[in-house]
């Protein structure tokens, strides 16, 4: 059975509860309006699981210390400008249940919010001298703006292939998890080596977390209906591709005619949701989140046992069984 998030924390809770104050302090502006933004943000985090994959990497790898604060308010620093930016370039309204940045301040002020987000963890880093963690933050930015750049290019004409798709969300979202546990290991003194397989599990656990972020979408809700996001977007998750693949071509057409239409009709994304379903579409991308989820267990297994190590386990398995 998983354990709940506190559970799972537990080995790491005081220096979770010392980076919450770090990582405040850090985002602190002279600029009153910047300043007022950025204590909303704070105000509305989520669960803050890629800092808590940082310390949990750096206690299963070696000794947890300042560089793993500074690391960990790196990445969160970047998270958080990459959904600033996210939401501007979706035209997204909402965030976890609240106004987006954009939506209270618009567009021109969100982006400079986001820049000010990625130059202040970057600063932190040159600041202290972190240029290894540095390194592996930069590139981690570097995929993301390709991989988001890929799925629109991809988006037009709705071709994206099985390869494509694990392309994209391998540079979107797994790259940043690969860098909370390399940075993890890397600031804890671990050898290259254990860098390396850190950063491998932990584009693995990414992969997996991004195929259940795509199930999502063929959830029901507490009063039934459909939820097709994703569909309404035109984003083609793994579940679609798969099924449009089986289909005849009739069907295939049918289907992407109703995608590329980015409708707001509940019946045709209905639709699009049932044909999924019957396509056995959920049952495959559920098969190939639990594939990448043992890929990265077997590579756990290769490092030692350790309270931290146990809570890394289980926060893999919390991010593929998780509700929201």
């Amino acid at each position: 059975m998983t354990r709940n998030l506190d559970t799972i924390k537990a080995p790491v809770a005081r220096e979770m509860e010392e980076f919450e104050q770090k990582f405040r302090a850090s985002m602190k502006t002279r600029v009153m309006l910047l300043d007022k933004i950025m204590n909303y943000i704070v105000k509305r985090k989520g669960k803050q699981m890629r800092p808590l994959f940082v310390f949990l990497s750096a206690g299963a790898t070696g000794i947890i210390n300042e560089s793993t604060f500074r690391g960990a308010s790196l990445i969160e620093l970047v998270h958080t400008a990459s959904l600033v930016h996210d939401d501007v370039v979706d035209n997204s309204n909402y965030r976890r249940g609240f106004f987006s940045v954009n939506a209270l301040w618009k567009n021109k002020i969100a982006v400079l919010v986001g820049d000010f987000l990625l130059t202040r963890g970057l600063f932190l880093a040159l600041e202290h001298k972190d240029y290894e963690l540095l390194s592996i933050c930069t590139d981690a930015v570097k995929e993301m703006s390709e991989g988001e750049l890929m799925q629109m290019e991809k988006a037009r004409k709705l071709d994206i292939s099985e390869d494509i798709y694990y392309e994209v969300i391998r540079q979107k979202t797994a790259s940043l998890i690969a860098s909370c546990c390399s940075i993890g290991a890397s600031s804890s003194g671990a050898p290259p080596e254990t860098i390396g397989k850190l950063k491998k599990f932990g584009e693995h656990v990414g992969m997996a977390f991004q195929i259940k972020d795509d199930l999502f979408d063929y959830g029901e809700d507490e009063i039934g209906k459909p939820v097709g996001i994703d569909i309404k977007e035109k984003k083609m998750t793994l579940p679609l591709i798969y099924s449009l693949a089986q289909a005849p071509w009739l069907e295939k057409r049918k289907i992407i005619s109703i995608v590329k239409s980015g409708t707001e009709d509940s019946n045709k994304v209905k639709y699009v949701i049932d044909f999924v379903k019957k396509s056995g579409g959920i049952e495959y991308a559920n098969g190939k989140m639990k594939e990448y989820h043992q890929h990265a267990m077997k590579i756990l297994d290769e490092i030692p046992p350790s309270v931290y190590k146990t809570s890394l386990a289980d926060l893999v398995q919390f991010t593929i069984e998780r509700k929201s």
